[in-house]
């Protein structure tokens, strides 16, 4: 007799389009982060028994960062799953080794620890192939390149895979999770959740009164805990950020265009950045990027013409190059030196601090990873020193020039 599971019943609303996203096969990577009560492994759990019951090839591996964690987590997570399906009777499970099997198939579902990363290669499936994989605790790992090194072992031999990774965001924004969940790609399908998209009844009164009482007394550790924001260490410079995607119909509604070039070669890029300022909101939106080593001021000319910017607006340049400003002015870029005074620098940077910048990753990834990752220095007792790095700070720079009229309007303040 064929098991019916009502799965809408066992899964928060907020999930429903994750699901159908699954089902039609849209993506291959599903990033599922946020805060605490989110319903992110609830759900992830159901999905991989639920899926693996259904197509009769797949098979799971489940990885924790440390192998002494897995049974207290991803494991229970599992065993939780399978009783809440209502199918305990149609798996074996076991915890040496650790792993779910199956009964009418014999596909499994493994568990592996990546702190010994020769246990990845042993991973092998008598029957089908390795379908699903989940990376709990994602920002647990060392990287991108751990994951990347787990995946190109374990998702072969099929011909649709199911990648989950799953997270509460570290407090800083340059963590390589964080970092991760930003950077646009085709094949990723992200979701945020929190609490407060989960179902009342499923978390208790208890759960929620103790978020209630954190945002009214921390509201800083409730956003981060419960809400799942990156909301700093107070060591980042830039603290008023907002990530997101810049559509065209805001651009084309844009009229304070600004542009700036910060010079370099190599090591050190060369940085053009074009960005628009709304004084009434104080925001900055970040436009276009061109960056890049060794490229010359021919190649920076065409460039900045091939994109049409080169004769609309004008381009404040680092006036340590004057040559540089003049071969792109007898090239046709309207160019000219930024205004450099004992104190600019300073002033620069606390104007564009007390202002919030919009940036979208995929038009300027370069500038975004900078201004995310742009961390005051410490010293070794920890204590941040107050001067501003001079490294990794082109695209800035570069906005820092561009901005020059805006900061110097008699309305602008620093």
């Amino acid at each position: 007799m064929e098991t019916v599971i009502d799965f809408g019943k066992l899964v928060a609303p907020a999930y429903y389009p994750v699901h159908q996203d699954i089902v039609k096969g849209r993506h291959t990577y599903y990033d599922l982060f946020g805060g605490r009560g989110g319903l992110k492994s609830s759900f992830i759990s159901l999905e991989i028994v639920l899926g693996m019951m259904r197509d009769a090839q797949a098979n799971a591996a489940i990885f924790r960062k440390y192998g002494v964690t897995l049974r207290e987590s991803v494991y229970e997570q599992i065993l939780w799953a399978i009783d809440e399906l209502g199918v305990p009777h149609l798996w074996e499970t076991n915890v040496s080794p650790m792993q779910c099997v199956y009964r009418p198939t014999g596909q499994k579902i493994v568990f592996r620890g990546l702190d010994k990363a020769k246990k990845t290669k042993s991973i092998k499936a008598s029957h089908g192939y390795f379908k699903y994989l989940w990376f709990e605790e994602l920002d647990e790992f060392a990287g991108p390149e751990e994951i990347r090194t787990v995946q190109q072992s374990v998702l072969r031999g099929g011909d649709k895979f199911v990648v989950f990774k799953s997270f509460n965001p570290p407090i800083s924004m340059n963590s390589w999770a964080n970092v991760y969940v930003n950077e646009p790609r085709d094949d990723s399908y992200r979701h945020r959740s929190d609490y407060r998209d989960a179902p009342a009844e499923w978390l208790g009164q208890q759960f929620i009164d103790d978020a209630e009482h954190l945002r009214k007394t921390n509201e800083r550790a409730y956003r981060h805990e419960y809400l799942g924001e990156a909301v700093g260490t107070g060591s980042e410079v830039f603290e008023f950020l907002e990530v997101r995607a810049i559509t065209d119909e805001e651009i084309q509604r844009f009229d304070r265009i600004y542009q700036g070039i910060d010079f370099g070669w190599y090591p050190d890029p060369m940085a053009f950045i074009r960005s628009h300022y709304n004084p009434k909101h104080e925001k900055i939106y970040l436009l276009d990027e061109y960056v890049g080593n060794k490229i010359s001021n021919e190649q920076l000319a065409e460039e900045i013409e091939r994109r049409k910017y080169h004769y609309q607006f004008e381009t404040i340049c680092d006036s340590a190059e004057p040559k540089s400003i003049s071969n792109l002015r007898n090239m046709g870029v309207w160019a000219r030196a930024a205004y450099k005074r004992p104190g600019s620098v300073e002033y620069g940077m606390k104007w564009l601090q007390r202002r919030t910048i919009v940036i979208d990753p995929e038009r300027t990834p370069q500038a975004y990873k900078e201004i995310t990752q742009y961390e005051y220095e410490r010293d070794k007792e920890g204590n941040l020193f107050s001067g501003y790095p001079d490294k990794n700070n082109h695209c800035i720079d570069a906005l820092r020039y561009s901005l020059q009229r805006a900061m110097n309007s008699w309305e602008s303040k620093a």
